[in-house]
């Protein structure tokens, strides 16, 4: 399992924020964890509506972008705090082998994407016939065959 960097990133910012072509982009906090069922991927977008975020899979990748669109910045306005991000984001996670991604099931509540990934099948074995002379072998016991006294003469005496 393993949190990509997305092609939009060219430098790293400590505060998670990358400037590319005079944009900012962000990576969300993003939780990935196992359960029965398989793994769900926990996105934190608060303050997006659900039309602002796109879902994408990408071979083994989940891809997760959208935009947090800046209504606060405006003439006159001086933050001395600023830990919001806003602008185009994405998040992109590698799946690792064992899990279908062409079922997966998402869901956006509470500021918080869910996106549940669940394990692929498991396949039995493809079951094999043995050729038809070793058939016979396969079957019950000589001695459950007819009465059982003849099985036993026929092994006291070799026949």
């Amino acid at each position: 399992m393993c949190k990509v960097n997305s092609s939009l990133y060219t430098q790293k910012l400590p505060d998670s924020r990358r400037e590319v072509g005079g944009q900012t982009h962000w990576v969300p906090n993003t939780d990935v964890y196992k359960t029965s069922e398989g793994l769900v991927v926990n996105v934190e977008l608060a303050g997006l509506r659900q039309e602002d975020v796109e879902i994408a899979v990408e071979g083994n990748r989940l891809l997760i972008t959208g935009q947090r669109r800046d209504g606060v910045r405006g003439r006159g306005i001086k933050f001395l705090v600023m830990e919001v991000n806003y602008g185009i984001f994405e998040c992109v996670i590698e799946i690792p082998p064992g899990y279908d991604l062409g079922r997966t099931k998402a869901d956006y509540r509470n500021g918080f994407l869910r996106v549940e990934v669940p394990s692929a099948p498991r396949r039995l074995p493809n079951p094999f016939t043995l050729p038809s002379r070793w058939a016979p072998s396969l079957h019950k016991p000589k001695w459950a065959f007819g009465h059982p006294t003849w099985a036993r003469l026929e092994y006291e005496f070799g026949h």
